[in-house]
């Protein structure tokens, strides 16, 4: 859809406290995916984790943002989302070598720009829910720019400012 724009990147890069900063400006978000499962998994000591099972994690991850994409069409403006569709194709093909992501992908878009956040050591921190060191982040990052440069999107890396400043460089790049 045209007003989904998608906030992706490098894992600890800052894209939940600025969906944050764009949900205060009054748009539409969708929270990541991937943090939601985490939640869930660890309160029902479920496997669907990414340190115990990626694929697993991955699959359920592609069914919440099939979901999230559908609970948002009637949404009017830009509506943001926290990591998405591509994202979760990306985990799995990584996860099996099961080639999903040209498929899904492509049958289910998001706006042509898609904005990055790059690996910022700085600001990477793990957590209960982010178990992974900055390296595997940062390859992460590389696997996703390759993704959605591979589907056609046109990446915008978010520059390592204030979060109001990406908010506001987020929206100016957007069509009016």
């Amino acid at each position: 859809m045209e007003n989904f724009v998608v906030i992706s990147g490098c894992s600890g890069g800052g894209k939940s406290t600025l969906l944050d900063a764009l949900r205060r400006r009054g748009h539409p978000v969708v929270p990541e995916p991937g943090r939601r499962i985490v939640a869930e998994e660890m309160r029902s000591d479920g496997h669907a984790l990414p340190w115990v099972d990626l694929a697993a994690f991955a699959e359920r991850a592609l069914a919440m943002a099939l979901g999230d994409r559908r609970d948002m069409q009637t949404a009017e403006g830009w509506v943001f989302f926290d990591r998405g569709l591509v994202d979760a194709a990306a985990a799995l093909e990584h996860a099996t070598g099961r080639p999903v992501l040209a498929e899904l992908g492509m049958a289910h878009r998001y706006h042509r720009s898609v904005f990055l956040t790059p690996p910022w050591p700085e600001i990477y921190q793990s957590d209960g829910e982010r178990q992974h060191d900055f390296a595997s982040a940062a390859a992460e990052y590389d696997r996703l720019l390759k993704a959605y440069n591979a589907l056609g999107y046109r990446t915008l890396l978010l520059p390592k400012c204030s979060v109001e400043e990406r908010a506001d460089f987020i929206l100016t790049h957007l069509p009016t």
